[in-house]
């Protein structure tokens, strides 16, 4: 009796566990749309219907992982390209190593130059990259994500790829978007984050 007890209290905690996570997931998700809507430099300011093509996939927290951090303190400034010809100087801050299913996986880690110059953002790190569902389930561009050097404790980080996001450029032209780099090229289906928008523009430009 007493192991049925504890095999139910077991799979009622994973089972609460697993709702709260799926309830954070939804949270995020509706806080993003609605910074979409509120950014009049945006792609959807003031565009309730079009927020609505917004897909994602189910949150699932395998993509949520641990990381093993490395500083990269030495590196120079580079000229990172974006979609629209242009480029932004960026400096590579350090390296995440981590594992998914089974796979060694690693994300180089980026500061944006101009925004270190802007107090609100001097913590503000970027994760751009690209995975092989681009062009099928995610946009081709790659996808996005942010953290702040906070996040980073005793050289670890919680990555969370439920998280990812488009570039304005999925959305829309005119838009100066960051081209991953080549090292965050995963060769891996990084099923998890924003999946490609249900609307008109939805392939990455050439």
């Amino acid at each position: 009796m007493k192991y049925f007890t504890l095999l139910f209290f077991t799979f009622f905690l994973v089972s609460s566990q697993a709702q709260s996570y799926k309830h954070t997931i939804k949270k995020h998700r509706k806080s993003y749309k609605k910074t979409h809507l509120e950014n009049e430099r945006g792609p959807f300011y003031h565009k309730k219907k079009e927020i609505k093509k917004l897909r994602f996939y189910a949150p699932d927290e395998n993509y949520k992982v641990t990381c093993q951090f490395t500083r990269t303190p030495d590196t120079e400034v580079f000229k990172m390209a974006t979609y629209s010809g242009k480029t932004k100087d960026y400096k590579k801050y350090g390296e995440l190593t981590f594992q998914i299913n089974g796979h060694d996986l690693k994300l180089a880690i980026y500061q944006n130059i101009r925004l270190l110059m802007m107090p609100m953002y001097k913590d503000h790190l970027f994760i751009p990259f690209k995975d092989f569902t681009n062009d099928e389930a995610t946009y081709g561009g790659g996808r996005y994500i942010d953290i702040k050097i906070g996040d980073i404790k005793n050289g670890e980080l919680i990555l969370d790829l439920n998280k990812a996001y488009n570039p304005w450029c999925a959305f829309s032209d005119g838009y100066n978007c960051p081209v991953p780099p080549r090292e965050n090229h995963l060769e891996f289906k990084v099923e998890a984050g924003e999946k490609s928008f249900a609307g008109e523009k939805s392939k990455a430009p050439k």
